[in-house]
């Protein structure tokens, strides 16, 4: 287990003079405060009271798993509550189906490069990772069993964040995520849908869940392999640590017990409120989250164009937080962020932190939810001078 480059980043933010394009967070201007307080106000004062306060089952709040799975069912996975698991935000979840899948050895296949979170969460059960490539070039199924037998172990299962990325900003098309789909087939592994991002989609045409084409080709979601994580923390509060599995019922039922035994269930006060806040405003808080962001994705994408220099390429996202650039070959990011800090004062996160083998020294990560007008107009143009020199 190594210390994540983007934590230690975020200590930035703290340096008033430091522009950052390094955290992945949401603006905190954005969040729903007031329906936020308002909610708490009511629970606390109110006959839930008692409720929010004590302990509670270990799956979660059901009627927030409730409305979860009528949320999962406007996707196109038809799922009762029995499927919905609340965790502490996504990145528990992803922590407990490492525990449940890996041994160590064993392998998981990871996009490269891939959600750093993810590769922290699975590291602690000492897996080897292969790649996956969604747009074509895979290895065969029996390669990769070869290969992981070789490093004696087997094949888990596929992670992936089809959705906008962290870090590219990319997004998998129908073809793609049916082509992973069939691979986890041939392997016979489950398949771990990673989709924090998935509502703030700004533009293009949006694809269904994986778990959707998974549940029309098996049959329902209790014969599926894809397991899918959700979270409140991109659109409406990271702090209050409400995450969600969709998964079948044999599936959340050893998750449940993995949640017995490490914090028994998720705070009872934190999913009762945010039951409240997200069948009254979910909706509405997207759409604003959306205007917001589209307008800082594009001020970032236009002054990339603007300032950048020949031979840097970058991401033009349709949605999320992301904007991924590629630096010419024998650059490396990693020095290029210790001089960007020192002489033009912007951050952004080397883009090796995000592969399993730590390549792609040439490549790096710009968020641009908390990039305000000054954050591009003078960062940008800092930063592409520093690349010029």
């Amino acid at each position: 287990m190594k210390a994540s480059e983007i934590r230690e980043l975020l200590k930035l933010l703290d340096q008033p003079d430091i522009i950052s394009f390094a955290g992945g967070i949401p603006d905190p201007s954005l969040f729903p405060a007031e329906a936020i307080a308002d909610a708490y106000q009511a629970v606390l004062g109110g006959k839930e009271a008692g409720a929010a306060l004590q302990y509670q089952v270990s799956e979660g709040f059901l009627p927030l798993r409730k409305w979860l799975a009528g949320e999962m069912g406007k996707l196109g996975v038809p799922c009762d509550e029995g499927n919905i698991f609340i965790t502490s935000g996504s990145q528990q979840g992803l922590d407990y189906l490492g525990k449940l899948f890996l041994s160590p050895g064993d392998t998981a296949l990871v996009t490269w490069p891939t959600y750093l979170g993810a590769l922290q969460a699975f590291n602690a059960y000492e897996p080897r990772y292969d790649r996956l490539n969604p747009a074509g070039g895979n290895m065969t199924p029996q390669a990769y069993r070869t290969a992981a037998a070789a490093n004696g172990g087997k094949v888990k299962f596929a992670y992936l964040v089809p959705d906008f990325a962290n870090p590219t900003g990319e997004t998998l098309d129908r073809a793609q995520r049916k082509a992973v789909l069939d691979l986890a087939g041939e392997l016979d592994i489950a398949v771990i849908e990673d989709a924090p991002y998935r509502a703030l989609r700004y533009g293009g045409k949006a694809e269904p869940p994986i778990l959707a084409l998974d549940c029309a080709r098996s049959g329902g979601i209790e014969k599926a392999r894809t397991l899918f994580c959700g979270s409140f923390s991109k659109v409406m509060s990271p702090g209050m640590r409400v995450g969600w599995v969709c998964a079948p019922r044999h599936v959340v039922e050893k998750l449940v017990l993995m949640k017995q035994a490490s914090d028994l269930h998720s705070p009872s006060i934190n999913q009762i409120v945010m039951h409240r806040v997200a069948e009254t405003i979910f909706d509405a808080q997207v759409d604003k989250l959306i205007g917001a962001y589209r307008k800082r994705r594009d001020a970032l994408l236009s002054a990339l164009e603007t300032n950048m220099p020949d031979g840097i390429s970058w991401s033009r996202p349709d949605g999320g937080m992301f904007v991924w650039l590629t630096l010419p070959d024998g650059a490396d990011a990693t020095e290029l962020l210790a001089r960007s800090v020192k002489e033009a004062r912007v951050a952004f996160v080397p883009g090796n932190a995000f592969y399993a083998d730590g390549t792609g020294r040439n490549t790096l990560r710009m968020s641009f939810t908390l990039a305000d007008d000054r954050a591009v107009n003078e960062g940008v143009p800092r930063l592409a001078r520093l690349l010029r020199a």
